[in-house]
């Protein structure tokens, strides 16, 4: 699949991105936009992107560090963390670019992790059609910061120190605000457990912070994910009627 640059960024004229195309057909297709985590663009997420277009869908993952350095780390963060910065119009570059591509439908969904994952969270009320966070930090703020989202389905791992009630807190506010959603914590999953790092610096990081990837709540993960983005994404009608979208 190729590397592509989307234009129109904040942080630097065209960012870096891996696209990914469903193998059958010409599209349309609605498009996800696929958010990395803290340690970039790598090839697990590369990878993630691979599997949405499998699930047809048009997947386009950008370098949220393409700026480069670790200023730009610092700062990708910063604006996470916050839920304002550059990174933000990073994102909507990649939403503009995925809903505007030849083979795309316009409708555009976000999935992230980790960091990617607070992003997804947090761009749930920036145009997005729906929202895949995936063990993302909630902002302190975050009844105000969700109120009109998108249908969101969130996934957490029981066993991941950082995020402790994290899934029940969002799923008490989107409850609350009568946003359509699917979240769930895996009891056994710990922090990272649908993404895989075999190799390298990465999966010493891995070992050494308590992350791991883990193969049974993965793959229901990714089962709710894919269904509910087929509700949500697919499905136009169902999309109309959806409370909050």
């Amino acid at each position: 699949m190729p590397a592509v640059l989307i234009p129109g960024a904040t942080t630097v004229p065209s960012l870096k991105a891996h696209l990914a195309v469903p193998p059958v057909g010409d599209g349309p297709w609605p498009a996800v936009v696929v958010l990395h985590e803290a340690f970039g663009l790598t090839d697990d997420t590369r990878q993630q992107a691979d599997r949405l277009a499998a699930a047809g869908y048009l997947a386009v993952a950008p370098d949220l560090f393409s700026a480069g350095g670790i200023r730009c780390l610092r700062a990708t963060f910063s604006a996470m963390a916050s839920g304002h910065g550059p990174a933000f119009g990073d994102i909507e570059a990649a939403r503009l670019f995925a809903a505007g591509h030849p083979q795309s439908t316009g409708v555009v969904g976000v999935l992230g992790f980790c960091m990617g994952g607070g992003f997804a969270l947090m761009a749930a009320t920036r145009g997005f059609d729906a929202a895949a966070p995936n063990y993302g930090l909630l902002p302190k703020n975050a009844e105000e910061i969700l109120r009109g989202a998108c249908p969101i389905v969130g996934s957490y791992g029981g066993r991941d120190r950082g995020l402790r009630g994290a899934a029940q807190r969002l799923e008490t506010i989107l409850t609350d605000a009568d946003i359509d959603h699917d979240v769930r914590e895996y009891p056994d999953a710990g922090h990272s457990f649908l993404n895989r790092h075999n190799s390298g610096p990465l999966a010493v990081l891995e070992k050494v912070g308590g992350f791991s990837y883990h193969q049974p709540s993965a793959e229901d993960a990714w089962g709710r994910i894919l269904r509910f983005f087929h509700t949500h994404l697919q499905d136009p009608a169902a999309t109309a009627a959806t409370p909050g979208s």
